[in-house]
């Protein structure tokens, strides 16, 4: 009696099955090993790399960045933009200076801070989801009128802070470790759990993958999508904060180019500009690439020039990978 070995062609539905669910895994976590590679890279050409300040320094240079992905995620999941954070990120640096250079406690002005960052937020979201104005061009629109409001607010002029006590967020630190980070750890902490564990955050896939089939089946689209501008706002208002406490500044001319910055994170973390998918832990894999790669730039000194033309590359095959996933899905 014989033993019959049976095999399986390489052309079955198993066969099939197993190359595209590899070739989905490849997709979905190659993030990771990308960042893995960079970073191999880069301790390689620069030995210092890895130093454990130069790691603090790199997260903590980053964690405003980061804290406004954060809020971007949450918006383009549902299918959105917001092209305003980087004026209200710098409207919330120059409240922030202004309110202490003008006596305020640093918790009062901190809430009067986050609060404007809240109004900013809801003035998008209605514009957006009440009038039907296109995400794109409601928020270009009001990129104008909130830096004109901060301009005309500070009269164009910086708000330069002598408290020390003011520079606690920006430069303190707590364990050895900077303010700055814990407070991007505990953001980005809040914002997956939100997304992964509440039923708000599954509301928000319903509506970036489906949006009227979400509205008839009784979710309240609208204030769901306005809710994710709101906190939006707030993460931009907050890393002004962080920004106007480090430097000890606040001016209405900072984070001109947040806007961008905070989208390139949030695509090349692989969140689809066509909503209904994306991750705060993919972010923040985006986060640690942009500033692994800028870290390595800078220490190599290539030219800033360089390096625009180098980020715009690697956002452009992120959205192109983004169209290739969507496509074998």
């Amino acid at each position: 009696m014989t033993d019959t070995l049976t095999t399986t062609p390489a052309n079955t539905p198993l066969a099939l099955n197993k190359k595209t669910s590899i070739t989905d895994i490849a997709l979905r976590y190659g993030l990771i090993l990308v960042l893995f590679v960079l970073v191999a890279v880069s301790q390689t050409l620069y030995p210092r790399f890895l130093d454990p300040q130069n790691i603090k320094n790199i997260l903590s240079q980053n964690a405003p960045l980061g804290i406004v992905a954060v809020g971007m995620t949450l918006v383009m999941i549902t299918r959105g933009f917001d092209l305003s954070v980087g004026a209200s990120y710098a409207a919330g640096a120059t409240v922030f200076a202004s309110l202490a250079v003008g006596g305020w406690s640093l918790w009062a002005a901190g809430a009067v801070t986050l609060l404007i960052g809240l109004a900013a937020g809801l003035i998008n979201g209605t514009i957006i989801t009440r009038v039907n104005v296109n995400p794109f061009v409601a928020t270009l629109g009001t990129t104008s009128a909130f830096s004109g409001l901060a301009l005309l607010y500070s009269n164009s002029s910086p708000f330069v802070v002598s408290d020390k006590a003011f520079t606690t967020i920006g430069r303190g630190a707590l364990l050895g470790v900077p303010i700055s980070i814990w407070i991007l750890g505990a953001v980005l902490i809040v914002g997956e759990f939100v997304l992964r564990r509440t039923v708000y955050g599954r509301s928000l896939y319903a509506i970036g993958g489906n949006d009227e089939a979400s509205r008839l089946a009784g979710l309240p689209t609208a204030m769901l999508r306005t809710s994710t501008y709101v906190i939006c706002g707030v993460c931009a208002a907050l890393g002004g904060m962080i920004i106007a406490s480090r430097l000890s500044i606040g001016q209405a001319d900072i984070g001109a180019s947040m806007a961008l910055d905070s989208i390139a994170v949030v695509v090349i973390g692989g969140t689809s500009l066509m909503g209904g998918e994306g991750a705060v832990w993919r972010s923040a894999i985006g986060l640690l690439i942009v500033a692994v790669l800028t870290n390595l730039l800078d220490s190599l000194a290539v030219d800033s020039n360089y390096q625009l033309v180098i980020k715009g590359t690697i956002v452009v095959a992120a959205v192109a990978l983004d169209s290739f996933a969507r496509s074998r899905r």
